[in-house]
């Protein structure tokens, strides 16, 4: 699999990037037998709510249940994107109901849906043509916190600053 896009680092709070331990990460989906056997693990009161889920560097699609953190799920590494996921059955055959980057731990970029819908494709889940709710995130270059752009407003809520237009959450880049 050809695996492109920018890789994010984890962003988030260091203690619970420290709290991630070697085996803690998100059940990796590989294939669409891999996904089968995941899906029919899940009571049908855990497949109502969204589940949470990262591509790895690898092109992987990995899933944990909602409030699981990003970075745990990611077992503390890089991802190509991050988000929440939820799957609906239809016509006899699961798919993608909805799907997003709200992940505050990585802030992926609104772009990072090129990495999602490889791994989609990937394990033959049929899905929507982009994220279906999209978050917008932005570091304030005046007081440094990261921010939820909403309604185009690229205000940081904790200064007052004018928020960027281009991604810039992660420092390092």
């Amino acid at each position: 699999m050809s695996v492109r896009g920018r890789n994010y680092r984890y962003v988030g709070p260091v203690d619970l990037k420290a709290e991630v331990r070697p085996g803690s990460g998100g059940c990796r989906i590989g294939s669409a037998a891999d996904f089968d056997s995941w899906v029919t693990e899940r009571s049908a009161a855990e497949l109502v709510e969204p589940f949470t889920f990262v591509v790895g560097t690898d092109g992987a699609l990995r899933l944990a249940p909602r409030r699981s953190e990003h970075v745990a799920c990611a077992s503390g590494g890089l991802v190509l994107s991050a988000g929440e996921i939820s799957f609906t059955s239809e016509a006899g055959r699961w798919v993608v109901g909805d799907v997003s980057n709200h992940s505050t731990g990585y802030c992926p970029d609104v772009s990072s849906w090129s990495a999602v819908a490889q791994a989609l494709d990937g394990v033959g889940l049929g899905h929507p043509s982009s994220f279906t709710h999209e978050v917008v995130f932005r570091r304030c270059p005046g007081c440094q916190e990261r921010n939820i752009v909403r309604e185009d407003d690229f205000v940081c809520v904790f200064c007052g600053s004018d928020l960027p237009e281009a991604w810039n959450v992660d420092p390092a880049e």
